[in-house]
Protein backbone atom coordinates (compact mmCIF):
# COMPACT_ATOMS: atom_id res chain seq x y z
CA UNK A 1 0.00 0.00 0.00
CA UNK A 2 1.23 3.71 -0.85
CA UNK A 3 2.45 5.83 1.86
CA UNK A 4 0.53 8.72 1.49
CA UNK A 5 2.40 12.34 2.35
CA UNK A 6 0.72 13.85 5.03
CA UNK A 7 -0.72 17.34 3.91
CA UNK A 8 -1.83 20.18 5.95
CA UNK A 9 -3.73 23.22 3.95
CA UNK A 10 -4.46 26.15 6.19
CA UNK A 11 -7.41 27.74 5.05
CA UNK A 12 -10.88 27.32 3.53
CA UNK A 13 -11.44 30.47 0.88
CA UNK A 14 -11.70 29.40 -2.49
CA UNK A 15 -8.30 29.29 -3.14
CA UNK A 16 -7.39 27.01 -0.10
CA UNK A 17 -10.28 24.70 -1.26
CA UNK A 18 -9.17 24.51 -5.13
CA UNK A 19 -5.64 23.88 -3.63
CA UNK A 20 -6.33 20.98 -1.30
CA UNK A 21 -8.69 19.41 -4.04
CA UNK A 22 -5.69 19.71 -6.52
CA UNK A 23 -3.25 18.21 -4.32
CA UNK A 24 -5.68 15.72 -2.96
CA UNK A 25 -6.78 14.71 -6.15
CA UNK A 26 -2.99 13.97 -7.75
CA UNK A 27 -2.49 11.02 -5.49
CA UNK A 28 0.21 10.31 -3.11
CA UNK A 29 -0.93 12.82 -0.76
CA UNK A 30 -3.84 12.87 2.27
CA UNK A 31 -4.49 16.39 2.75
CA UNK A 32 -6.41 17.70 5.79
CA UNK A 33 -7.70 21.43 5.74
CA UNK A 34 -7.41 23.47 8.84
CA UNK A 35 -9.87 26.63 9.23
CA UNK A 36 -11.30 28.82 11.20
CA UNK A 37 -14.45 29.68 8.74
CA UNK A 38 -16.15 27.19 6.60
CA UNK A 39 -17.90 27.69 3.13
CA UNK A 40 -21.40 26.16 4.85
CA UNK A 41 -20.72 28.88 8.21
CA UNK A 42 -23.01 32.46 7.93
CA UNK A 43 -21.25 34.41 5.71
CA UNK A 44 -19.47 37.10 7.75
CA UNK A 45 -16.32 39.49 7.39
CA UNK A 46 -13.51 37.11 7.72
CA UNK A 47 -14.57 35.27 4.76
CA UNK A 48 -14.18 37.00 1.78
CA UNK A 49 -14.85 34.08 -0.60
CA UNK A 50 -18.25 34.27 0.13
CA UNK A 51 -19.11 38.04 -0.88
CA UNK A 52 -17.11 37.73 -4.38
CA UNK A 53 -19.32 38.59 -7.28
CA UNK A 54 -18.02 36.10 -9.11
CA UNK A 55 -16.90 36.43 -13.21
CA UNK A 56 -14.18 35.12 -14.90
CA UNK A 57 -12.67 38.33 -16.20
CA UNK A 58 -9.07 38.28 -16.84
CA UNK A 59 -7.13 41.72 -15.51
CA UNK A 60 -3.90 40.00 -15.64
CA UNK A 61 -2.33 42.48 -18.54
CA UNK A 62 1.30 41.41 -19.34
CA UNK A 63 1.57 39.63 -16.95
CA UNK A 64 2.58 36.20 -18.00
CA UNK A 65 2.39 34.40 -15.21
CA UNK A 66 -0.80 36.05 -14.30
CA UNK A 67 -2.42 35.04 -17.63
CA UNK A 68 -1.94 31.19 -17.62
CA UNK A 69 -3.26 30.90 -13.86
CA UNK A 70 -6.12 32.85 -15.27
CA UNK A 71 -6.13 30.93 -18.60
CA UNK A 72 -6.24 27.44 -16.81
CA UNK A 73 -8.81 28.50 -14.22
CA UNK A 74 -10.89 29.19 -17.16
CA UNK A 75 -10.42 26.17 -19.32
CA UNK A 76 -11.41 24.30 -15.82
CA UNK A 77 -13.93 26.05 -15.26
CA UNK A 78 -15.63 25.93 -18.67
CA UNK A 79 -15.53 21.94 -18.23
CA UNK A 80 -17.23 22.03 -15.04
CA UNK A 81 -19.85 24.53 -15.99
CA UNK A 82 -20.72 22.31 -19.29
CA UNK A 83 -24.45 21.46 -19.91
CA UNK A 84 -25.16 18.21 -17.66
CA UNK A 85 -22.13 18.05 -15.96
CA UNK A 86 -21.84 17.42 -11.87
CA UNK A 87 -21.00 21.39 -11.33
CA UNK A 88 -23.09 23.23 -14.09
CA UNK A 89 -25.34 24.37 -10.98
CA UNK A 90 -22.27 26.35 -9.63
CA UNK A 91 -21.66 28.45 -12.91
CA UNK A 92 -23.70 30.57 -16.34
CA UNK A 93 -22.70 31.08 -18.93
CA UNK A 94 -23.04 34.44 -19.93
CA UNK A 95 -21.92 37.25 -22.63
CA UNK A 96 -19.75 40.11 -21.30
CA UNK A 97 -19.51 43.33 -22.69
CA UNK A 98 -17.05 45.96 -21.05
CA UNK A 99 -16.87 49.68 -21.98
CA UNK A 100 -13.82 51.25 -20.93
CA UNK A 101 -13.15 55.33 -20.23
CA UNK A 102 -9.66 54.61 -21.70
CA UNK A 103 -8.47 52.02 -24.74
CA UNK A 104 -7.03 48.69 -23.30
CA UNK A 105 -3.41 48.98 -23.04
CA UNK A 106 -2.71 45.93 -22.71
CA UNK A 107 -5.76 43.51 -24.03
CA UNK A 108 -3.82 40.63 -24.20
CA UNK A 109 -5.53 38.92 -21.47
CA UNK A 110 -8.80 38.92 -23.02
CA UNK A 111 -8.40 38.46 -26.30
CA UNK A 112 -8.39 34.78 -25.59
CA UNK A 113 -11.63 34.75 -24.48
CA UNK A 114 -13.99 32.90 -26.85
CA UNK A 115 -16.00 35.19 -29.17
CA UNK A 116 -13.72 37.92 -28.31
CA UNK A 117 -14.40 41.57 -30.69
CA UNK A 118 -14.16 45.07 -30.28
CA UNK A 119 -17.71 46.65 -30.50
CA UNK A 120 -18.16 49.46 -33.06
CA UNK A 121 -17.86 53.10 -31.59
CA UNK A 122 -21.51 54.46 -32.67
CA UNK A 123 -22.69 51.91 -29.95
CA UNK A 124 -20.52 52.51 -26.65
CA UNK A 125 -22.14 54.61 -24.03
CA UNK A 126 -21.20 58.49 -23.19
CA UNK A 127 -17.51 59.47 -22.49
CA UNK A 128 -16.16 55.34 -23.37
CA UNK A 129 -12.97 55.00 -25.87
CA UNK A 130 -13.37 51.13 -26.33
CA UNK A 131 -16.01 48.33 -25.75
CA UNK A 132 -15.39 44.66 -26.10
CA UNK A 133 -17.80 41.52 -25.78
CA UNK A 134 -16.80 38.04 -25.06
CA UNK A 135 -18.30 34.68 -23.98
CA UNK A 136 -17.18 33.78 -19.93
CA UNK A 137 -19.33 32.41 -16.76
CA UNK A 138 -20.09 33.52 -13.70
CA UNK A 139 -19.84 31.64 -10.65
CA UNK A 140 -22.74 31.45 -8.10
CA UNK A 141 -19.67 31.63 -4.92
CA UNK A 142 -21.71 30.22 -1.95
CA UNK A 143 -22.57 27.23 -4.49
CA UNK A 144 -19.48 26.41 -5.87
CA UNK A 145 -17.31 26.81 -2.43
CA UNK A 146 -19.57 24.29 -1.22
CA UNK A 147 -18.99 22.47 -4.51
CA UNK A 148 -15.49 22.52 -3.75
CA UNK A 149 -16.00 21.35 -0.15
CA UNK A 150 -17.62 18.32 -0.64
CA UNK A 151 -15.51 17.51 -3.99
CA UNK A 152 -12.46 18.06 -1.71
CA UNK A 153 -14.25 15.16 1.15
CA UNK A 154 -15.28 13.25 -1.40
CA UNK A 155 -11.31 12.35 -2.68
CA UNK A 156 -10.46 11.63 0.76
CA UNK A 157 -9.63 14.27 1.88
CA UNK A 158 -10.62 15.77 5.59
CA UNK A 159 -11.55 19.26 6.98
CA UNK A 160 -10.58 20.35 10.98
CA UNK A 161 -12.44 23.75 12.35
CA UNK A 162 -9.69 25.49 14.03
CA UNK A 163 -7.70 28.80 14.80
CA UNK A 164 -3.80 28.84 13.84
CA UNK A 165 -2.02 31.24 15.50
CA UNK A 166 1.22 30.66 14.55
CA UNK A 167 2.37 28.34 11.30
CA UNK A 168 4.88 26.47 14.05
CA UNK A 169 1.91 25.01 15.42
CA UNK A 170 0.29 22.93 12.39
CA UNK A 171 4.39 22.27 11.26
CA UNK A 172 5.37 19.97 14.62
CA UNK A 173 1.58 18.87 15.23
CA UNK A 174 -0.25 19.12 12.07
CA UNK A 175 -3.88 19.64 12.73
CA UNK A 176 -4.07 16.78 15.18
CA UNK A 177 -4.21 20.06 17.99
CA UNK A 178 -7.16 21.19 16.72
CA UNK A 179 -8.97 17.83 16.93
CA UNK A 180 -7.93 16.45 20.04
CA UNK A 181 -5.77 13.75 18.92
CA UNK A 182 -3.23 11.76 21.33
CA UNK A 183 -0.48 10.88 19.14
CA UNK A 184 0.59 14.19 17.38
CA UNK A 185 2.94 14.06 14.29
CA UNK A 186 4.17 16.60 11.94
CA UNK A 187 2.90 16.77 8.62
CA UNK A 188 4.96 15.88 5.26
CA UNK A 189 4.10 19.81 4.04
CA UNK A 190 2.38 23.06 5.15
CA UNK A 191 0.44 24.99 2.91
CA UNK A 192 -0.87 28.42 3.54
CA UNK A 193 -3.82 29.59 1.70
CA UNK A 194 -5.10 32.39 4.25
CA UNK A 195 -5.68 35.58 2.56
CA UNK A 196 -5.72 38.21 4.06
CA UNK A 197 -4.75 36.12 7.34
CA UNK A 198 -1.34 36.19 5.96
CA UNK A 199 -0.89 39.87 7.23
CA UNK A 200 -1.58 38.77 11.01
CA UNK A 201 -0.42 34.80 11.21
CA UNK A 202 1.89 34.31 13.08
CA UNK A 203 5.38 32.50 11.30
CA UNK A 204 4.11 34.52 8.03
CA UNK A 205 3.18 38.62 9.16
CA UNK A 206 3.57 39.80 5.93
CA UNK A 207 3.02 43.57 6.00
CA UNK A 208 2.61 43.80 1.98
CA UNK A 209 -0.79 42.25 2.46
CA UNK A 210 -3.63 44.70 2.78
CA UNK A 211 -7.32 45.09 2.06
CA UNK A 212 -9.18 46.19 -0.95
CA UNK A 213 -12.55 47.11 0.67
CA UNK A 214 -15.51 46.11 -2.07
CA UNK A 215 -19.28 46.46 -1.69
CA UNK A 216 -21.85 44.86 -3.53
CA UNK A 217 -25.57 45.12 -3.88
CA UNK A 218 -27.42 41.61 -4.18
CA UNK A 219 -31.01 41.37 -5.94
CA UNK A 220 -33.40 39.13 -7.29
CA UNK A 221 -33.59 39.78 -11.45
CA UNK A 222 -34.00 36.05 -13.21
CA UNK A 223 -34.31 37.50 -16.47
CA UNK A 224 -31.17 39.18 -16.99
CA UNK A 225 -28.72 36.32 -18.51
CA UNK A 226 -25.53 38.83 -19.17
CA UNK A 227 -22.66 41.01 -17.67
CA UNK A 228 -22.00 43.98 -18.39
CA UNK A 229 -19.47 46.12 -16.54
CA UNK A 230 -18.07 49.63 -17.41
CA UNK A 231 -15.08 51.80 -16.24
CA UNK A 232 -14.82 55.63 -14.84
CA UNK A 233 -11.69 57.75 -15.77
CA UNK A 234 -10.79 57.44 -11.90
CA UNK A 235 -10.77 53.54 -12.21
CA UNK A 236 -14.38 53.07 -10.73
CA UNK A 237 -15.89 49.99 -12.17
CA UNK A 238 -19.73 49.51 -12.03
CA UNK A 239 -20.48 46.14 -13.18
CA UNK A 240 -23.68 43.42 -13.32
CA UNK A 241 -23.00 39.91 -12.86
CA UNK A 242 -25.66 37.70 -13.38
CA UNK A 243 -25.63 33.82 -11.00
CA UNK A 244 -27.59 30.78 -12.77
CA UNK A 245 -30.06 31.06 -9.88
CA UNK A 246 -31.40 34.26 -11.23
CA UNK A 247 -29.49 36.35 -8.58
CA UNK A 248 -27.45 39.35 -9.72
CA UNK A 249 -24.30 40.82 -8.20
CA UNK A 250 -24.63 44.80 -8.56
CA UNK A 251 -21.06 46.57 -8.04
CA UNK A 252 -18.96 48.19 -7.08
CA UNK A 253 -16.40 49.54 -5.04
CA UNK A 254 -12.37 48.67 -4.42
CA UNK A 255 -10.50 50.96 -1.52
CA UNK A 256 -7.54 49.90 -0.16
CA UNK A 257 -6.98 49.95 3.16
CA UNK A 258 -10.27 50.68 3.98
CA UNK A 259 -11.47 47.67 6.61
CA UNK A 260 -14.81 49.25 7.51
CA UNK A 261 -16.94 45.55 7.64
CA UNK A 262 -20.42 46.11 7.06
CA UNK A 263 -21.95 47.60 3.99
CA UNK A 264 -22.44 51.91 3.74
CA UNK A 265 -25.50 53.01 3.23
CA UNK A 266 -24.87 55.57 0.67
CA UNK A 267 -22.22 53.41 -1.35
CA UNK A 268 -25.43 51.39 -1.42
CA UNK A 269 -27.17 54.04 -3.01
CA UNK A 270 -24.08 55.28 -5.37
CA UNK A 271 -24.13 51.43 -6.84
CA UNK A 272 -27.63 50.99 -7.19
CA UNK A 273 -27.43 54.33 -8.97
CA UNK A 274 -24.37 53.37 -11.57
CA UNK A 275 -25.65 50.01 -12.34
CA UNK A 276 -28.96 50.93 -13.01
CA UNK A 277 -27.64 53.73 -15.63
CA UNK A 278 -25.14 50.98 -16.86
CA UNK A 279 -28.18 48.17 -16.68
CA UNK A 280 -31.45 49.76 -16.85
CA UNK A 281 -32.93 46.02 -17.64
CA UNK A 282 -32.99 45.44 -13.78
CA UNK A 283 -36.14 46.62 -13.49
CA UNK A 284 -38.63 43.91 -13.89
CA UNK A 285 -40.06 43.11 -17.20
CA UNK A 286 -43.17 44.20 -16.25
CA UNK A 287 -42.81 47.50 -15.49
CA UNK A 288 -40.52 48.72 -18.55
CA UNK A 289 -43.53 47.10 -20.58
CA UNK A 290 -45.35 50.07 -19.03
CA UNK A 291 -43.47 52.91 -18.59
CA UNK A 292 -39.73 54.20 -18.21
CA UNK A 293 -38.38 52.29 -15.56
CA UNK A 294 -36.72 54.30 -12.49
CA UNK A 295 -34.23 53.48 -9.77
CA UNK A 296 -37.09 53.19 -7.08
CA UNK A 297 -38.14 50.41 -8.89
CA UNK A 298 -35.07 48.17 -7.83
CA UNK A 299 -36.19 48.70 -3.73
CA UNK A 300 -38.67 45.75 -3.78
CA UNK A 301 -35.91 43.36 -5.61
CA UNK A 302 -32.63 43.99 -3.23
CA UNK A 303 -32.38 40.55 -1.60
CA UNK A 304 -29.01 42.13 0.49
CA UNK A 305 -26.09 44.32 0.93
CA UNK A 306 -22.53 42.86 1.44
CA UNK A 307 -18.98 43.98 1.50
CA UNK A 308 -15.86 41.75 1.38
CA UNK A 309 -11.98 42.50 2.13
CA UNK A 310 -10.29 41.14 -0.99
CA UNK A 311 -7.29 40.15 0.18
CA UNK A 312 -4.60 42.02 -2.21
CA UNK A 313 -0.60 41.68 -1.73
CA UNK A 314 2.36 44.20 -2.99
CA UNK A 315 3.87 42.29 -5.78
CA UNK A 316 0.84 40.17 -6.56
CA UNK A 317 0.05 36.74 -5.75
CA UNK A 318 3.35 34.97 -3.53
CA UNK A 319 3.58 31.48 -4.52
CA UNK A 320 7.30 30.48 -3.22
CA UNK A 321 8.54 27.93 -0.32
CA UNK A 322 10.27 28.08 2.91
CA UNK A 323 11.44 25.58 5.44
CA UNK A 324 10.47 25.66 8.98
CA UNK A 325 12.33 23.55 11.67
CA UNK A 326 10.45 21.32 14.68
CA UNK A 327 12.39 20.31 17.68
CA UNK A 328 13.72 17.10 15.98
CA UNK A 329 15.20 19.29 13.75
CA UNK A 330 13.16 17.71 10.58
CA UNK A 331 12.53 20.20 7.84
CA UNK A 332 9.08 21.14 6.56
CA UNK A 333 8.42 22.51 3.08
CA UNK A 334 5.89 25.57 3.62
CA UNK A 335 3.74 26.15 0.48
CA UNK A 336 2.61 29.74 0.37
CA UNK A 337 -0.18 30.56 -1.70
CA UNK A 338 -1.97 34.25 -1.01
CA UNK A 339 -2.25 37.72 -2.26
CA UNK A 340 -4.45 37.17 -5.02
CA UNK A 341 -6.47 40.56 -4.29
CA UNK A 342 -10.12 40.15 -6.11
CA UNK A 343 -8.65 37.78 -8.50
CA UNK A 344 -8.85 34.39 -6.34
CA UNK A 345 -12.02 32.76 -8.24
CA UNK A 346 -10.44 33.62 -11.95
CA UNK A 347 -7.17 32.18 -10.57
CA UNK A 348 -7.72 29.98 -8.39
CA UNK A 349 -6.96 26.84 -10.45
CA UNK A 350 -3.96 27.85 -12.34
CA UNK A 351 -2.59 28.56 -8.59
CA UNK A 352 -3.29 25.70 -7.53
CA UNK A 353 -1.01 24.23 -9.64
CA UNK A 354 1.82 26.01 -9.29
CA UNK A 355 1.18 25.55 -5.54
CA UNK A 356 0.93 21.55 -6.20
CA UNK A 357 4.45 22.20 -8.55
CA UNK A 358 6.04 23.51 -5.43
CA UNK A 359 5.17 21.18 -3.06
CA UNK A 360 6.49 18.37 -5.16
CA UNK A 361 9.77 20.20 -6.04
CA UNK A 362 10.14 20.57 -1.87
CA UNK A 363 9.62 17.25 -1.14
CA UNK A 364 11.88 15.86 -3.67
CA UNK A 365 14.68 17.76 -2.45
CA UNK A 366 14.01 16.91 0.71
CA UNK A 367 14.37 13.17 0.43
Amino acid sequence: MQDLKQVVVIGAGVVGLTTAVRIQEKGGYQVEIVAEVLPSDPKNIKYTSHWAGAHHVSHAGADVRQQKMDQETFKTMWELSAPGGLAEGCFLRIQEEEYFAEPIATPEALQVMPDYKLLPSDILPPDCAEGISFTTLTIDSPVYLNYLLSRFLAAGGSVVRGAVQHIAQVVEGGVGIFNGRKVLSSPSAVIVCVGLGARTLGGVEDKDVYPIRGQTVLIRAPWIKFGRAISSKGGLWTYIIPRRSGDIIVGGIKVDNDWYPTPRHETTQDILKRGFALCPELAPPEIRAQREPVLEDLQPIIIEEGCGLRPARKGGIRLEVEWASVQDQKKVPVVFNYGHGGYGYQSSWGSATLALELLEQALAESK
